[in-house]
């Protein structure tokens, strides 16, 4: 008894949360091998636990993510709460060496890592409450969370290139139109023109970074039109501090 009391405070202090109940810790850490019954397992945990994964992510990325439309949250979505992420949050918190198994479990697959830290997720929401829940999961999920935006903004310039080889078969090209500033700190403006039509245009610190923003704005463009590349954008470019809000 004193060496699974250990094994939970231990526990504890790698997820940083401390249960008021730790027979309710216990249950998230226990799989079915190890279990008397299946009920006395973090089966029933695991399930609860899912849906409050899938409302945190879902409002982080709602209030992260104005701009995106449903189907693209939902693709983000369904990365975020996969089983390899969860099993990779795991990992990181180190939860193996305290997940209850069967003396006949030789090894613990992804997918018991992946269940536990749903159960872990589901056991904070009891014990303490949705914030607290909310909280470890935004700091569990934190890299995968980070690696999400930064493939988003990365991604607008595939995402046209996508929507307009499906639509009208023609690929996006990219024409410097303006620069300004000095040399150590140079800004450049960038059109993106589909087929004979220049479509929209951004500034940025860099052309990699006005080409991404032109992107963006031509998606906007071409969502807001409903249309296939027809129609000139004759919107002003959008400077670098517009960039950054």
């Amino acid at each position: 008894m004193a060496d699974l009391e250990e094994l939970l405070v231990r526990c504890e202090k790698s997820i940083g949360y401390r249960f008021r109940d730790s027979r309710l810790l216990r249950r998230c850490l226990t799989h079915s091998s190890s279990a008397e019954t299946r009920l006395d397992s973090n089966e029933r945990l695991e399930f609860l636990g899912d849906s409050i994964l899938g409302l945190v992510i879902c409002d982080y990325l709602f209030q992260s993510f104005p701009d995106l439309r449903e189907g693209q949250l939902t693709q983000m979505k369904s990365q975020l709460v996969s089983r390899a992420v969860c099993a990779r949050v795991a990992a990181k918190l180190e939860l193996r060496e305290f997940i209850l198994v069967g003396r006949g479990l030789n090894s613990i697959p992804n997918s018991i890592l992946a269940a536990v830290v749903e159960s872990l997720i589901a056991g904070i929401y009891i014990d303490g409450g949705l914030a607290e829940a909310r909280e470890f999961i935004l700091r569990g999920f934190e890299d995968e969370l980070t690696d999400c935006q930064l493939q988003e903004t990365d991604n607008y310039k595939s995402q046209l290139q996508e929507h307009t080889q499906r639509v009208s078969n023609v690929t996006p090209e990219y024409v410097v139109t303006e620069e300004r500033g000095p040399d150590h700190a140079r800004e450049f403006c960038v059109a993106v023109r589909i087929g004979n039509t220049t479509y929209s245009s951004a500034w940025g610190r860099s052309k990699k970074e006005a080409e991404q923003q032109a992107a963006r704005a031509a998606m906007e463009s071409l969502a807001d039109t409903e249309t296939s590349p027809s129609q000139p954008d004759s919107g002003e470019p959008e400077s670098p501090d517009e960039v950054s809000r």
